[in-house]
């Protein structure tokens, strides 16, 4: 695996450097010969980077050429292949989303960190939500609510105070950004395997964006999400710094 990698970088100047170093020290795999694939950049970069070899069965080491770098190895060019091969993998499913518009189209796309609904205007959103075909809230009215994987518990989810999930909880988060009414509801734990359908009310008055994973589709009146349990990505983090330890490191900051 070691002596078969795929560089990829982000635009970044400082993960271009990364890859030209990189792929002159060890060489450049083709992706479709690949053993594993090295990300080089940060968080962003690593989602665009598990989106794009999405299917292919490759693990992707990621080092942190980037800003926040959570889903990231620190960054270094010696050893690699040793490093690669004492890499303790992670593995992780998708969120699937399912939008449905105002006028009638569907669009769908997976989130690796979180689907979220957002409000498009300058009111607020007012959303109803069920969880497997029951209704659990009439209304909550709000600047939005998301739906977070465990890897991405600590992303949007962390900053509108969702919960951090240990990796292996096998349970999602929904959380609610910026609540209004009722005030004080900040959101609920669901099982893994639980299917979540938010609908719009007003739509036409309180328009509504909804996002996976910078995925956007506008005006929707309806969006179903649930584990892609079908798909599997596989990370690789050296040993001692999985995503099981930074996210309960995280919990201590």
């Amino acid at each position: 695996m070691t002596s078969n990698m795929h560089f990829t970088a982000s635009h970044a100047e400082p993960a271009q450097a990364a890859q030209a170093a990189l792929t002159a020290r060890y060489g450049q795999t083709p992706l479709e010969r690949a053993g594993v694939v090295v990300a080089l950049g940060g968080d962003g970069f690593m989602l665009q980077t598990l989106h794009a070899t999405q299917g292919r069965g490759l693990p992707v080491y990621g080092m942190n050429r980037g800003t926040v770098g959570f889903l990231m190895n620190i960054y270094g060019a010696d050893d690699l292949p040793a490093r690669l091969d004492a890499a303790e993998l992670t593995v992780i499913n998708p969120l699937r989303m399912r939008a449905t518009c105002a006028d009638g189209t569907c669009h769908e796309a997976l989130a690796i960190n979180e689907v979220s609904l957002l409000r498009e205007g300058p009111q607020a959103a007012k959303l109803r939500i069920h969880v497997d075909g029951r209704l659990r809230m009439e209304e909550l009215v709000c600047d939005g609510a998301l739906v977070a994987t465990p890897a991405g518990s600590t992303a949007y989810n962390y900053s509108a105070h969702g919960p951090i999930l240990p990796i292996n909880s096998e349970v999602l988060a929904l959380t609610a950004i910026a609540p209004f009414r009722p005030r004080r509801w900040r959101g609920a734990l669901l099982p893994k395997g639980a299917e979540v359908l938010v609908e719009v009310l007003n739509p036409e008055r309180r328009p509504v964006m909804a996002d996976a994973d910078s995925r956007s589709v506008r005006h929707v009146t309806r969006v179903h999400i649930r584990s892609a349990d079908d798909i599997r990505h596989r990370l690789l983090f050296d040993p001692g710094h999985g995503l099981d330890e930074r996210l309960l490191r995280e919990q201590f900051v």
